[in-house]
């Protein structure tokens, strides 16, 4: 019976070590101090640091003013996708808000992402996007292009 027991608790050891992990690039992305009605989409890059597909499930802000997008294709092996986050940069103050994802990682299966800044009208204006970041949102946009013309087609 010890011996059974024994080789359950291995086995279950084995299926845990043989599974599908979200990693982030980063947990928390700051703003800093921005001006009214500017930019306020970010990425957040998911990894799957695993060897079985990873899938997000759901993401979900904190409050209606926070807008996460994600995809649920399987984000495979060594993968990456992105989540976008938008917020809405018309409300003056200081803001950090929290984004919940779940998603099919047995330990992580919530894992939790922030936003923080400070809207201010006599913030400096903004420094203009890198070459990266201009293209991931050129590329996250036209994404969102295309899924709102298939749900329009749906209808």
């Amino acid at each position: 019976m010890k011996k059974l027991i024994a080789g359950i608790a291995l086995f279950g050891t084995f299926a845990l070590a043989s599974a599908q992990t979200i990693t982030f690039d980063k947990t928390t992305f700051d703003y800093g101090t921005i001006k009214p009605s500017s930019d306020g989409t970010r990425f957040f890059t998911v990894t799957n640091t695993g060897d079985k597909p990873l899938v997000l499930s759901n993401v979900k802000a904190s409050c209606g003013c926070t807008t996460p997008e994600f995809k649920t294709d399987p984000i495979m092996p060594g993968k990456s996708a992105q989540i976008k986050v938008g917020y809405n940069t018309a409300i003056n103050g200081g803001f950090n808000k929290m984004i919940e994802v779940f998603s099919n990682d047995p330990v992580n299966s919530r894992s939790v992402i922030y936003i923080k800044g400070n809207v201010d009208p006599n913030a400096p204006d903004p420094k203009p996007l890198t070459p990266e970041e201009l293209k991931a949102k050129a590329k996250a946009d036209k994404k969102a292009a295309k899924a709102a013309k298939k749900v329009a087609a749906a209808k």
